[in-house]
């Protein structure tokens, strides 16, 4: 535990007084002397909690080992939960066309979570039902919900049959011998578009011959509203608490809404638009949360595209919608995709989840970068600010190309927080008016050993590393 006497918090203010960094705004000229016995210890962030918790994305694309991933998950758990994880998005956990290869985004059989022999393998890419139904058993076991990833867009891995709608012959054959050995949901041409109920197309960049038709009452009855449909089978037999709805783009928000209607549980939508207002309007038809695209973009811009902070003070979903923003700082398709303009570069992702993990917002965590040897540590002191701290009305107290700084107001006895974010290579130091009046203040990401002392108007000054970020809040006095 870190324990300073006030005599350093002195020589320290004396050094500050002398500074010559032209960035720094005046020091306050009459900081508070508490008497010169006093310890100062950080607070225990066990004593406070934010009420929130953060979602872990528990997959990149095309993991490996082929069929040992419940497995490698069921051992990972525990770990995470510890570290202030609430719940654990899995990736599309039944049988694709691509079989032991298949991500899940080419769902045949809705009902095959790794049981039956069809597409050249039993257990899918991530392992067997038993080994799912164990890693689910345990996330519970550990408080922690279990989000299922839901394709209801298009299909893949049917029977070939003529298509009188098409006027040819198309894969959407669906039954127990044609790539829905379960036997449960059969679908053939008349479920998807065109049928002789609906021309709808709904342009779909994905499979447009297998696109469903949820305008049908089969259709409908099989996906959410019947006992054995998809929706209730997921919840009641498996064992899911919530829903990532891939693709949304591909199908009428009613659905979502009326899915959740059914069915009810945690839900977020990839509709994937950088446009708040239009992210803001699909949650008001839903009731779904969505992934904040705004704020990853905004995050993008930000740090990497034009290396300039006022981006962090746009409009952005979070601000409108807090409780239905998920943040995100990088995804199975961000990192697969070579387009520099939709990922965080490696240098900058530290910085982005402070931002995400101490403003409002849901923040969702990426597999591969907590599992990152370089990237662990501070993710899991983040988490833990994020899950107590970080409450409150949120204020932008000075905004640069190269610094951000931002206050959480807290709430009763929670004090809340200061992020201070640096892009420039040196370090920098900034006097900001917090509410924080006549507190000693010391930064809780690990970043410095800096310690401020605010005055009674609040002013104080902070300190932040190069190319870094620190987050302060208050000390506790002996």
């Amino acid at each position: 535990m870190k324990t300073i006497h006030y005599l350093s918090i002195l020589l320290t203010l004396l050094c500050i007084s002398c500074s010559s960094d032209d960035a720094v705004d005046p020091v306050p000229t009459d900081p508070v002397e508490p008497p010169t016995d006093l310890i100062i210890n950080p607070i225990s962030l066990d004593s406070y909690t934010s009420g929130k918790g953060v979602m872990m994305q528990s997959f990149y694309w095309d993991v490996e080992p082929r069929g040992e991933w419940w497995s490698i998950l069921t051992d990972q758990v525990t770990d995470w939960s510890e570290s202030g994880i609430d719940r654990i998005w899995l990736p599309v956990a039944t049988k694709g066309q691509s079989g032991g290869y298949s991500m899940g985004y080419d769902p045949s059989d809705y009902f095959d979570f790794g049981e039956y022999n069809q597409h050249g393998t039993v257990i899918t890419r991530f392992g067997s039902r038993k080994e799912l139904e164990t890693l689910i058993a345990k996330a519970h076991a550990l408080d922690m919900e279990v989000i299922a990833d839901i394709v209801i867009n298009h299909n893949s891995g049917g029977g070939e049959q003529y298509n009188p709608y098409r006027e040819k012959n198309t894969y959407t054959l669906f039954d127990e011998t044609h790539g829905n050995a379960s036997g449960m949901f059969n679908r053939n041409y008349e479920n998807f578009y065109p049928n002789s109920t609906s021309n709808y197309d709904d342009g779909s960049l994905f499979y447009e011959e297998t696109n469903l038709d949820h305008n049908q009452e089969y259709v409908q009855n099989w996906l959410w509203k019947s006992e054995n449909s998809v929706a209730k089978y997921y919840k009641n037999v498996m064992g899911f608490d919530g829903w990532r709805f891939d693709y949304v783009l591909g199908y009428e928000p009613w659905v979502v809404k009326a899915w959740l209607t059914e069915v009810g549980g945690f839900s977020v939508s990839e509709l994937w638009d950088g446009n708040p207002n239009v992210l803001a309007q699909y949650v008001d038809e839903t009731g779904s949360g969505v992934f904040d695209f705004s704020t990853f973009y905004k995050l993008e811009e930000a740090f990497d595209r034009f290396s300039d902070l006022t981006y962090l003070d746009k409009e952005m979903l979070w601000q409108t919608h807090p409780e239905k923003s998920v943040t995100f700082t990088a995804n199975h398709d961000t990192e697969k995709d070579t387009n520099e303009d939709n990922n965080i570069a490696p240098e900058n992702k530290l910085k982005a989840y402070a931002y995400i993990l101490t403003h409002p917002g849901y923040p969702t965590i990426f597999y591969s970068d907590y599992e990152n040897p370089d990237f662990k540590a501070p993710l899991k002191q983040l988490i833990k600010v994020h899950n107590s701290l970080a409450v409150g009305a949120t204020h932008v107290l000075y905004v640069d190309s190269d610094e951000y700084i931002m206050r959480r107001d807290g709430n009763g006895e929670n004090p809340g927080l200061i992020l201070y974010i640096n892009h420039s290579e040196t370090a920098k130091k900034r006097s900001v008016t917090t509410n924080l009046k006549q507190k000693v203040l010391l930064d809780y990401s690990n970043s410095t050993k800096f310690v401020a002392t605010a005055d009674e108007d609040g002013v104080v000054q902070l300190e932040v590393p190069a190319n870094g970020y620190a987050i302060y809040s208050i000390a506790e006095l002996k």
